[in-house]
């Protein structure tokens, strides 16, 4: 297995996390946030984007799966939801990325069901070649092709997680 061709250097990244943070501070002035990363892709985003908000924040997650190795599948498994308080709250949901939009759109009903004051959804990644549902998403970091990525958070089988920018995946025969 290797990782193939970059496509988002860490400066890059670091750039876009930077916009998105105050783009999010502009909306969000005077309120306070309850931002809800989902697990395990958008971690590293998480941690780097509620670092360049300057607005109130708590924080929780969500644990949630929708993939066997390099496919999306139509199940979501989800392992630990949100422990806080939903009600009454302004949402920020946090994810890695966004491709068919049925997890997002799946996450985002429960959510929706728990009556947030309000809810905004932030994706590093959008691929919306393989939109199946449409989600509406607030923020987005990048827009991409379809391809399978690593790195920044983005895994193949619990692995290159750790890599500080993103790039197209490749397994080798």
């Amino acid at each position: 297995m290797v990782t193939g061709k970059p496509m988002f250097s860490a400066e890059q990244i670091r750039i876009r996390v930077s916009e998105l943070g105050s783009g999010i501070s502009a909306d969000y002035a005077g309120r306070e946030i309850l931002a809800i990363g989902i697990l395990k892709g958008a971690f590293i985003f998480y941690a780097d984007l509620i670092r360049q908000i300057k607005a109130p924040i708590t924080n929780d997650f969500i644990i949630a799966t929708s993939y066997v190795k390099t496919s999306s599948t139509s199940k979501l498994d989800i392992f630990y939801d949100a422990r806080e308080e939903i009600k009454g709250r302004h949402v920020l949901l946090i994810d890695d990325i966004i491709d068919t939009g049925l997890s997002l759109s799946r996450i985002r009903d429960k959510v929706l069901q728990a009556e947030p004051e309000s809810l905004k959804i932030c994706c590093f990644l959008d691929k919306k070649a393989c939109r199946k549902i449409d989600v509406p998403v607030d923020y987005i970091g990048f827009e991409i092709p379809d391809a399978f990525i690593v790195g920044y958070g983005l895994d193949y089988e619990n692995q290159f997680r750790n890599l500080p920018y993103i790039s197209t995946f490749k397994k080798k025969s």
